[in-house]
């Protein structure tokens, strides 16, 4: 098949059946297509598009953004997972307004933006401004690998480097906005990683993995390798006006950024902890242990819940940490599992009052 022909398969499926009105292809600009690139990475269409919404009445435009504190931000990102791309749009929007205020319209330039990747960049470009990119995101590679047989995983530089060239060679230079949105909705809605939709697949005549069986194989997969557990007691320390002891964590690494609860390798650690800043450690009380999964490890958490009944006693050193009041949960940056952990404690509490 041609890339001529691949292509007019492509935008022909396309003019049918993909889909042209999700929030960021309304009043399409630079920006709002790089909010919305940002946000699906690793997230799916559904869960991004209530955090699209609320992000872009705040934040409508750079300026905005840029003008904005981070944590702020980081507030209207909680709960999407992967904050560092939060921080790394705070980052790129103030560079952007550093050097005029809009937004920049080549391949190099908005590549060299914080967190912008040569996928994200020919993406943004080849829908806002009908530039001919190729991209190369998890859909389009899921798609191509099938369709010409390409064996090995993905992140191997070879291969990745063989799909580049691919994607390169077919992208067109005509409506090329469409082809791009085309070639994501593919492998979002019928090149799935499972259960993929073959028999209503414009391009199943010519796909390599269909015809031999090998649909299942393809894309390979990653090398596989033990996920590593760690182990963390978090405190949740309330003092008698009923407010929580928040930290704020490092820039950088898990959770940049965030709120988050005072946190331990182990019990005794905490109850150092405890004792060195005069509160006793007797009504403490464990919470049953959860999981919550990262990319590249796991962390098994058991929240440990105590009361510090005179905070003034309470000796509180770091510049970081600071007493919130339940009431401003909503308002903070913070990690998904802590905010979901805070929200069960209080919402228990109120049903028991109320009960």
């Amino acid at each position: 098949m041609t890339p001529e022909i691949f292509q007019q398969h492509i935008l022909d499926w396309f003019d049918q059946h993909g889909r042209k009105d999700l929030p960021w292809q309304r009043d399409i600009n630079p920006y709002r297509v790089w909010i919305s690139e940002i946000m699906l990475q690793q997230t799916q269409v559904a869960t991004v598009i209530p955090y699209f919404n609320r992000f872009m009445a705040r934040f409508p435009n750079v300026a905005s953004l840029a003008d904005a504190p981070i944590d702020e931000v980081l507030q209207y990102w909680s709960g999407l997972g992967y904050y560092a791309r939060a921080r790394n749009l705070h980052r790129a929007a103030r560079t952007i307004i550093e050097n005029g205020g809009k937004f920049p319209t080549t391949i190099e330039t908005v590549q060299a933006l914080p967190g912008i990747g040569r996928s994200t960049a020919g993406a943004i470009l080849s829908i806002a401004c009908r530039q001919s990119h190729p991209i190369l995101d998890g859909n389009v590679k899921r798609v191509l690998a099938r369709f010409h047989g390409v064996h090995g995983w993905s992140g191997d530089s070879k291969i990745n480097k063989r799909l580049w060239e691919i994607s390169a060679r077919l992208t067109p230079l005509q409506r090329t906005a469409d082809y791009t949105q085309a070639m994501m909705d593919m492998g979002a809605t019928l090149c799935t990683r499972t259960k993929p939709k073959c028999e209503c697949c414009p391009l199943n005549s010519a796909c390599y993995a269909w015809r031999e069986d090998k649909v299942a194989e393809l894309p390979s997969p990653k090398p596989r390798k033990i996920i590593p557990v760690k182990q963390s007691f978090w405190l949740l320390l309330r003092n008698e006006n009923n407010q929580i002891l928040l930290e704020k964590r490092p820039p950088a690494g898990i959770w940049g950024g965030l709120w988050s609860l005072p946190e331990f390798e182990n019990l005794d650690e905490l109850r150092r902890w405890c004792q060195e800043r005069g509160f006793a450690t007797g009504s403490m009380r464990k919470l049953p242990g959860q999981r919550h999964t990262f990319s590249h490890y796991h962390l098994d958490y058991t929240a440990v819940i105590a009361n510090c009944e005179n905070r003034n006693n309470c000796v509180m050193e770091a510049s970081a940490t600071v007493w919130y009041k339940t009431s401003q949960i909503e308002s903070l940056g913070l990690p998904a599992p802590i905010k979901r952990l805070l929200q069960e404690q209080y919402i228990e509490e109120n049903d028991d009052e109320n009960g």
